[in-house]
């Protein structure tokens, strides 16, 4: 019986008994009823210890309680073996699964708890539903040698020990029942029992000259309303309530090779799985398809605005932990957030948290927050945990019935608030099908390895833990960027190609005119060569390739109303639906970081082929960074060595004997007429919406007067009004333009480049530059759109 550590391997018979046998044994027996206690009493009569392992020792029962044990077992100068005792109490059997339905509540019974009744009854009737458990055993020295900190002093080491036997009969349940009904038990208590812990507690009181017991008290209070109370019955019939609601909007597409690999990973490391937030419906998805795999439940870490009743009481019952949103200089709770992490990832409890910081509003991945990131790493610095696995997830949709709101809330729409109300809609909207939802698990990363690789000086070899210097914080900051942009990347490298996104990457790519359906397909078939030549990660595609399939998919989209046709003349033709830009962009934007290297590479060669003759691949290669430059809060990009790589390889595949003809630094016309020939164009389908977006900042910081200070909220309403006002004036190409996420991207682009704030060197012509350079580039993407054989019909 030993605390649960990753080098401790779990049992639940162990065969073999500590070198110089036991001479006594204690049983420490945890019953709640007098049912429970005749099953374990009629077990250790019959010499169910000795037989288990192989010992002729008298035994002595204790309860599983702290009193009793400090009592009549931590002073006891013998070595007996203790052995943890229990009950353990089954569902009824149905198709080879015990599992908790909602048909067992009909007895007003817990199947895995059964009150004494019903215990009764299940003894005579049901034997099957019942067997009495050990866990792993340890002699009282060395449950005293794992706990040093605490065990000369009787009620500590009393309550160390019941912590211990319940993590032993949890792990032998578990082997029984299956992981996935792994949960924590006795968190808060033993968090406050850490000697570590408590001394931290003391230096902030001392810190913030407050009283020690008030700090313990917020400490307390902070951890019962942090720690996720975990129950077997909740989550049995949470998951069995969820399950038909989203089994009747989506049909789950799930590559199941990666999950042997991580359930390999699990039994050393911890696993934190990171995915894309796309839906409220992520963790339920992921959750469903971890469960039916027997994966423990993840520790979801989410905000306090879901934690509403009944949501949240049943939400932190299977698993979810409600962070506030903002915590501030509120030293104790930041310390009771970073002391639980630790505390999880050290007893191996796997993780989920969507690092984005909310849903994704444009559809493509969000710039990542680092928060919950930092705290990861300092239990990797304090050496509370050798090594976490993170696990990039990319869950993807063909439809999501939310959109409606999501693009409201982008034109400056206010956000509804999550409640009942908010709830009974959102189940109604799950009725209608959406297609399907793509699952896929990128490779696992090392946290340890990679923070170590991008320069995070505290994760120690080997030694002692060591305080964290001041001048190195900016080095381990920056190696949190990395590692979070690396899962970024871990994700899109396998989201699929949806046959939504590429259809509305047609739609979207021509300007106030309607497509036939054989208009569509032929924007449609390069695409889907690039994206075969490629090897890209897909959905669905082959139903692109014919005209049926095509229909299907088109009319699909006019049912969600974002696709309108008009079937009065000779031939049904479609277009975006009227207000519907947004959404359509949403659709299009979970796929568009496979073409923004082929859309950069276009506007280059368009940029290159103007310039003067032995100036021309200078000239591409500089428009091609600073473009990545331009869109480097929107798409996450390489270092610069790896991006000219990937734009090299973009070339070869329009034009695979460039690098022989570009040695004399010319490009060549024939390659911008190779594009055009091509019939796929991606800059104008691509960029224009986000180079649209920072125009209309640009202009809007062009205009301001340099000393007016600055606000965000009211800049961010400006651009709103303004950009509508641009849009009528057809000064901005599409509706999607408009969007306060965009918005926010180049607002924060501006930053960067020192354009927000009053002062500062020639402001005025600075900002007035960044203006004239982005309608430079807007022109650019016009020209390459004429190249688009689907534009050239237009006046």
């Amino acid at each position: 019986m030993i605390e649960h550590r990753a080098d401790v391997p779990a049992t639940t018979t162990p065969n073999s008994t500590p070198n110089s046998g036991p001479r006594s044994a204690v049983a420490l027996v945890d019953a709640s009823s007098p049912v429970e206690r005749e099953l374990i009493g009629g077990w250790l009569a019959e010499g169910g210890i000795a037989a288990e392992y192989g010992i002729d020792a008298p035994v002595t029962q204790l309860d599983l309680d702290p009193t009793a044990v400090a009592e009549r077992l931590v002073g006891r100068q013998d070595d007996p073996l203790v052995v943890p005792v229990r009950v353990l109490w089954l569902p009824p059997e149905r198709d080879g699964v015990r599992r908790t339905t909602f048909t067992d509540l009909v007895s007003l019974s817990n199947p895995r708890k059964p009150h004494r009744l019903m215990q009764r009854r299940l003894v005579a009737k049901a034997p099957d539903r019942h067997l009495v458990l050990t866990g792993q055993p340890a002699r009282l020295s060395a449950l005293r040698a794992n706990n040093p900190a605490v065990a000369a002093s009787a009620e500590p080491f009393a309550r160390a020990i019941v912590r211990a036997g319940i993590v032993a009969l949890e792990r032998a349940e578990r082997s029984v029942i299956g992981d996935r009904y792994k949960v924590p038990r006795l968190v808060v208590e033993e968090i406050l029992d850490s000697p570590e812990f408590l001394r931290r507690l003391d230096a902030i009181a001392a810190h913030l000259d407050a009283n020690p017991r008030e700090v313990y008290r917020r400490a307390e209070k902070g951890l019962r309303e942090l720690v996720a109370a975990q129950s077997r019955l909740v989550s049995d019939l949470f998951t069995q309530a969820m399950r038909p609601v989203h089994a009747s909007a989506w049909k789950v597409e799930l590559e199941p090779s990666g999950l042997a690999g991580l359930r390999r990973l699990n039994r050393r490391y911890p696993l934190v799985f990171l995915p894309s937030h796309r839906s409220y419906v992520d963790a339920f998805v992921l959750g469903d398809v971890l469960a039916r795999n027997d994966f423990p439940p993840n520790h979801v870490i989410g905000g306090a605005n879901l934690s509403f009743w009944p949501m949240g009481p049943i939400a932190r019952r299977t698993g979810t932990v409600f962070i506030r949103r903002s915590f501030g200089d509120d030293e104790v709770y930041k310390a009771v957030v970073e002391e639980y992490f630790a505390y999880l990832l050290a007893k191996r409890f796997n993780m989920e948290w969507y690092f984005e910081g909310g849903r994704s509003r444009t559809g493509k991945l969000r710039p990542p927050r680092y928060g919950l990131l930092n705290y990861l790493a300092a239990a990797l610095r304090a050496r509370r945990v050798d090594d976490v696995m993170l696990v990039p997830v990319s869950i993807t949709y063909e439809r999501l019935n939310e959109l409606g709101a999501i693009a409201t809330e982008q034109v400056g729409g206010a956000k509804k608030p999550e409640g009942l109300t908010w709830l009974a809609r959102y189940i109604r909207n799950q009725q209608h099908s959406a297609g399907r939802v793509y699952l896929r698990f990128g490779e696992p990363l090392s946290a340890k390895e990679h923070l170590r690789a991008h320069g995070d000086p505290l994760i120690p070899d080997g030694g002692p833990a060591q305080p964290i210097p001041d001048e190195v914080r900016e080095q381990e900051r920056k190696a949190v960027q990395r590692l979070a942009f690396e899962v970024a990347v871990g994700i899109n490298a396998v989201t699929p190609v949806t046959v939504n996104a590429l259809v509305t990457l047609a739609l979207l790519g021509v300007h106030v005119r309607a497509l036939t359906l054989g208009e569509v397909r032929a924007v449609l078939m390069p695409v889907l060569g690039y994206i075969e030549r490629r090897h890209l990660p897909s959905g669905e595609l082959a139903t692109l390739r014919d005209n049926h399939g095509l229909a299907v998919v088109l009319e699909q989209l006019s049912v969600a109303k974002v696709v309108t046709v008009y079937r009065g003349g000779l031939e049904p033709v479609y277009a975006i639906e009227p207000g519907a830009h947004l959404e359509a962009a949403f659709y299009r934007n979970s796929a568009v970081h496979w073409f923004v290297n082929r859309a950069i590479l276009e506007l280059a060669v368009l940029t290159a082929v103007e310039a003067p003759e032995g100036k021309q691949l200078e000239v591409g290669w500089d428009t091609a960074y600073r473009l990545r430059d331009l869109l480097k809060f929107e798409f996450f990009f390489p270092e610069r060595a790896e991006f000219a790589t990937q734009i090299s390889r973009e070339m070869l595949l329009v034009d695979p004997d460039w690098h022989d003809r570009a040695g004399d630094g010319t490009v060549g016309a024939d390659i911008a007429a190779e594009l055009a020939d091509s019939g796929f164009i991606m800059a104008h389908r691509v960029l224009r919406s986000f180079f649209d977006a920072q125009l209309v900042v640009a202009e809007r910081l062009a205009d301001r007067d340099i000393a007016k200070p600055w606000d965000h909220k009211q800049f961010l309403e400006e651009c709103l009004a303004v950009g509508r006002q641009m849009l009528l004036q057809q000064r901005l190409h599409s509706p999607e333009s408009v969007s306060s996420e965009l918005f926010s991207s180049a607002i924060k682009l501006a930053d960067n480049h020192g354009l927000l704030q009053p002062g500062g060197f020639d402001l005025a012509a600075r900002r007035r530059a960044f203006a004239d350079e982005l309608r430079t580039i807007g022109a650019r993407i016009s020209r390459a759109a004429t190249l688009d054989p689907s534009n050239r019909v237009e006046v």
